[in-house]
């Protein structure tokens, strides 16, 4: 029977709210999932579960997965036996209600907050077409004790966000060295000679499931290396090829970079045959039935 999405739960209960003083809500104190859900399964489930673990350890959250998964399997129950192929879920996970003041409470009590939304086909025409970006303005600051995770505080993307409207599908963003590290929602990969680059994420940026899906799965299944490098901008415009993944969308070739300032073209690309390659595997993987 069709259900109508989004469908939201906080700690098992749909339609709950979030207590004003949870420390996710007052300090941004938690961390997130967002996943593809795809014919009847989280297809990169697994990978999504190890870093919500392991960010959890990190900043000393004590997840229960025993409780995380009952809050998560009658959402995903009920989207299965409504048809829906495609969705969107997200996972929260904050350290819970705790006083003013920044000092952890002696004992934590996280909240879990479950969500599922409507998604597009993987296949959209970003996925089949590419698309234009730009390089923001906004900077990403170091912070290696946070690097990699998808932490609650997400400021520096929603300001480099607010400086386009619609016109491009991405912005690109540098750190303070002037080295490129991801684009607002994804990760980004440069084809150079028939192998695949990728920013060095060891001091800021997300480290994104599709990122590490490409380079633990898809990249070594065609054959093809990945170099974990510190990326100017140079270097990415002259790229054969370039690419943007997430673990939602998927992947999108790039078609033209322009600068966030002026609006001038910094580089533009033609047909990519080996990402085409890579999103022909991901397909396949991802069992797509649309």
């Amino acid at each position: 029977m069709p259900i109508k999405l989004p469908l939201i739960s906080v700690n098992g209960v749909l339609d709950a709210a979030i207590s004003p003083l949870d420390r996710g809500f007052t300090y941004g104190d938690g961390i997130f999932e967002t996943c593809r859900y795809q014919s009847g399964e989280i297809p990169l489930w697994a990978l999504h579960r190890d870093r919500l673990l392991g960010s959890a350890s990190r900043l000393g959250i004590p997840l229960d997965e025993s409780l995380l998964m009952a809050y998560l399997k009658p959402l995903l129950d009920e989207v299965r036996s409504s048809g829906i192929n495609a969705a969107v879920v997200k996972i929260q996970v904050t350290r819970g209600i705790g006083g003013r003041g920044y000092r952890v409470p002696p004992e934590i009590t996280p909240t879990y907050c479950v969500g599922v939304f409507p998604a597009e086909s993987l296949c959209s025409a970003n996925f089949l077409k590419g698309v234009d970006v730009r390089v923001c303005t906004q900077r990403l600051a170091a912070n290696k004790t946070l690097a990699g995770m998808k932490h609650l505080n997400r400021l520096e993307q929603i300001l480099a966000r607010a400086e386009w409207q619609d016109e491009y599908a991405e912005g690109l963003l540098m750190d303070e060295s002037g080295h490129v590290i991801e684009a607002t929602v994804s990760n980004l990969f440069v084809v150079k000679n028939g192998q695949l680059y990728t920013p060095d994420l060891s001091l800021c940026g997300v480290a994104g499931i599709m990122r590490r899906n490409l380079i633990e799965r898809l990249a070594p299944s065609l054959s093809l290396s990945v170099g974990v490098v510190a990326m100017t901008l140079d270097f990415v415009c002259r790229a054969d090829e370039l690419f943007l993944c997430n673990s939602v969308y998927g992947i999108w070739p790039v078609n033209r970079i322009v600068d966030g300032t002026n609006s001038s073209l910094l580089a533009s690309f033609g047909q990519p045959p080996i990402t085409h390659q890579i999103q022909s595997l991901l397909e396949q993987s991802f069992a797509l039935v649309d």
